[in-house]
């Protein structure tokens, strides 16, 4: 049925456009807009993501060569100009698109929560990701003397993998400093590295009733409670040991029982030390939920290959704004591609074939008939990219 159609109009398809109007008419997005109205701009900003446009330049030029196709992609009737993408970029309110990527956040993960994964729960990794920006153009965004940039903190669904909250800072703002604007729910479990290691934020977590677990930093004081050597056990842990902090002050951030467990990586030849307020779990699980925190990560890697410096098509923060859900909406739309299609293909896999079949007519199950999965990405490649582990 859809074999008239080009891939970018089935994806649209996928699209709740009904809620967009409603979000839309709330804000009055498209008062006194006669032709390029909000969704064809959301249509445009997603286009551009999916094929990777480098600028507003290349992204206009890509459309004027396919103009004969545009208003079935969804872009309106008139020619896109630069001008009046800018000016819908910026004047626009990014609410509308912030909105939006929350409704498809919601939808992309009800859709997957049915994954499979090594242990039952919530589980969810937080970690930031810095985007420099030119200092003379974005100059509202300055951080150092001669530098900009923004920072996008994101809670990481690890099951169903998407992000389920963003929180855009200047880049000044320390990484743990965002932790208190984490929508926490309770029995789930939260994944940070050691830059977000604060004991007195911690603690407030664990009083919400929701599990951590964290790499440790520094030499902690503290005294064994219970637990034992396990370097006769199978699964590499070295220790599983109930600690209780005797440091003068970290015993009055954190006053409570912590569990300490010290896990050897044969890939790596290292140990990792973790704490964790979880006492209930196979120390195993724990060190296993501590490695799945490269999937924000590789999702950070997409995400600074589509909005790097020269990427943004406005300086204003609200064109940015706008820019980084457009992008968190076109990652969600091929997550729920991936799952209604059945794919059975990683969201990487699929970025990767759909961005370069935008203008091909075959439907898109076909094109993943016909192409190979691509291998998956080794653990010790996790750890090669441009972030801490």
């Amino acid at each position: 049925m859809n074999q008239s159609k080009h891939v970018f109009s089935q994806l649209v398809e996928f699209l709740p456009k009904r809620v967009f109007d409603c979000i839309v008419m709330r804000y009055q997005g498209d008062k006194y807009i006669k032709t390029f109205s909000c969704w064809n701009q959301l249509l445009v900003m997603i286009f551009g993501q999916l094929s990777g446009c480098e600028s507003l330049r290349e992204l206009v030029c890509i459309t004027a060569a396919h103009n004969n196709k545009t208003y079935h992609l969804g872009f309106g009737k008139s020619v896109i100009t630069r001008s009046n993408l800018a000016k819908a970029n910026a004047n626009r309110d990014s609410k509308i698109f912030e909105e939006f990527a929350y409704k498809m956040i919601s939808i992309a993960q009800n859709k997957r929560i049915t994954r499979e994964f090594e242990i039952a729960g919530r589980f969810y990794a937080f970690d930031s990701t810095t985007i420099d920006l030119c200092m003379s153009l974005f100059w509202w965004a300055s951080f150092r003397k001669a530098k900009s940039g923004i920072k996008v903190h994101t809670l990481y669904d690890v099951v169903t993998q998407i992000p389920t909250f963003l929180h855009i800072t200047e880049a000044r703002v320390h990484d743990m400093n965002a932790m208190d604007d984490i929508p926490y729910e309770s029995n789930a479990y939260y994944i940070f590295d050691r830059g977000y290691f604060d004991l007195a934020r911690l603690f407030t977590v664990n009083l919400i009733g929701s599990n951590f677990v964290i790499r440790e930093r520094g030499q902690l004081q503290y005294e064994i409670v219970d637990g034992e050597d396990l370097l006769e056990k199978a699964d590499n842990i070295l220790y599983d040991q109930t600690i209780r902090l005797t440091g003068q002050l970290t015993a009055k951030k954190y006053p409570s029982h912590l569990r300490r467990i010290v896990y050897y990586s044969k890939e790596h030849k290292r140990t990792f030390t973790y704490l964790t307020n979880s006492f209930t779990d196979k120390a195993e699980h724990i060190a296993m939920l501590y490695k799945n925190r490269w999937q924000v990560e590789l999702f950070f890697k997409w995400i600074k290959q589509h909005l790097h410096v020269k990427s943004f098509w406005g300086v204003t923060e609200n064109a940015v704004r706008i820019q980084i859900y457009a992008a968190i909406t076109a990652y969600c739309l091929i997550a729920i591609v991936e799952h209604d299609l059945r794919l059975n293909r990683s969201t990487f896999d699929v970025l990767r074939i759909l961005s370069m079949s935008l203008f091909d007519k075959a439907p898109i199950r076909e094109l993943f008939e016909r192409a190979e999965p691509a291998c998956d990405i080794s653990d010790e490649d996790h750890l090669q990219l441009s972030f801490n582990f």
